[in-house]
């Protein structure tokens, strides 16, 4: 075969191929290939256009509770179009631990939204090529992984990014003992505390942070783990290095543990402490918060006001799930360990005397 026969067959391949449907692609790109028919001259010529699909801040956007997000995707071709190309915009939604939906779909002027999200998300669409997705007032159950997927034509290419907000990590057991929540009660006790089931990520971030707990405890995603800064022997023993220790997968519903909660700051109210001479029984302390029109505080509301605002009170009192604990930034003699925590007294018998946490909104915060 001669060299001009040879280059002839090259070029009706490729014919053939863009004729087929065949499209080549590189990672975070799309080539878009218009036929055009020959010269005269029996050739054929192929001129190429690239869509690029970015996500410029990172794979992760971190914020606090209450505020609306921006989380950033654009797209571009090269070369630069002098006239605009209408695209299809989708952007999906995936829990920790749940299936991915639909959160927007937007095509030209024309855009929907899912029933979770409807009334709270658009395109923000400053420039030629915006993307970006804004949800208004986030809270716990906006965090997950967001997808931006563009299609122009039979193509299309995504990028992704979790959104997290800003919180604190705490362990929290069943009132009558440790390792009696399966999977489904371990969602159940984070709800009820103002949380949600931590992550592994936020689970290693708090370990990072110096969280040292030997009981294991559920995840988002099924697994069971506990964090341990300090080896000793009942956690693994004194030869294992620290880490955050892994049961893996185990069966949601037959298996039980302990679970690791994730509370977002506090954006508005504030938990404060009352006390009375002698004390109060639960009854008692839930009518004395009442009465600053307030309500007992819930776990996760004290272990964020810890963290967030400073929150440190020796005297133990009652919180809303029954449990006794106090928070502590400033170790210091008869005030329990020498690290900052919010240490616990359990549950005791609701008629016993303490004082009461109490939690109270902003617009009631006088």
């Amino acid at each position: 075969m001669t060299f001009s026969n040879f280059h002839q067959s090259l070029l009706l391949l490729g014919a053939q191929l863009v004729l087929s449907g065949w499209v080549l692609t590189a990672p975070n790109e799309f080539f878009y290939h218009n036929y055009q028919k020959g010269n005269g001259n029996k050739e054929i010529h192929f001129s190429g256009l690239k869509l690029y699909v970015d996500f410029s801040a990172g794979s992760s956007l971190v914020m606090f509770g209450g505020h609306n997000a921006t989380i950033p995707c654009r797209f571009r071709y090269e070369p630069k179009l002098n006239t605009p190309r209408e695209a299809r915009v989708k952007w999906t939604w995936q829990p920790a631990g749940g299936r991915e939906t639909e959160v927007l779909v937007a095509a030209g002027s024309n855009t929907r939204s899912s029933e979770k999200f409807r009334g709270r998300v658009h395109l923000r669409q400053d420039f030629p090529g915006d993307a970006a997705l804004v949800i208004a007032e986030v809270t716990l159950s906006d965090m997950g992984r967001y997808r931006c997927e563009v299609v122009d034509g039979v193509e299309d290419k995504s990028v992704s990014v979790d959104l997290e907000l800003y919180g604190v990590v705490f362990p929290y057991q069943h009132p009558r003992g440790r390792y009696r929540l399966n999977f489904l009660g371990a969602q159940q006790a984070c709800e009820e505390q103002g949380a949600t089931l931590a992550t592994l990520t936020q689970l290693f971030q708090s370990w990072k942070e110096g969280l040292n707990w030997c009981n294991a405890g559920w995840l988002a995603d099924g697994t069971v783990h506990y964090p341990i800064t300090k080896p000793r022997v009942p956690c693994g023993g004194l030869r294992l290095p620290p880490g955050v220790r892994s049961y893996g997968r185990r069966h949601l519903h037959l298996h039980r543990y302990d679970v690791f909660c994730f509370s977002p700051s506090l954006r508005v109210g504030k938990v404060f402490f009352l006390q009375q001479s002698e004390g109060m029984n639960l009854t008692e302390a839930q009518q004395a918060c009442q009465e600053n029109s307030a309500e007992v505080a819930r776990v996760g509301q004290l272990y964020a006001a810890w963290k967030f605002t400073g929150l440190d009170h020796c005297e133990a009192g009652w919180l809303a799930d029954g449990s006794v604990r106090y928070p502590i930034t400033t170790p210091r003699p008869n005030c329990g360990p020498s690290e900052p925590g919010v240490r616990s007294f359990g549950f005791p018998p609701p008629q016993l005397k303490y004082g009461v946490y109490c939690y109270k909104t902003d617009e009631e915060v006088l």
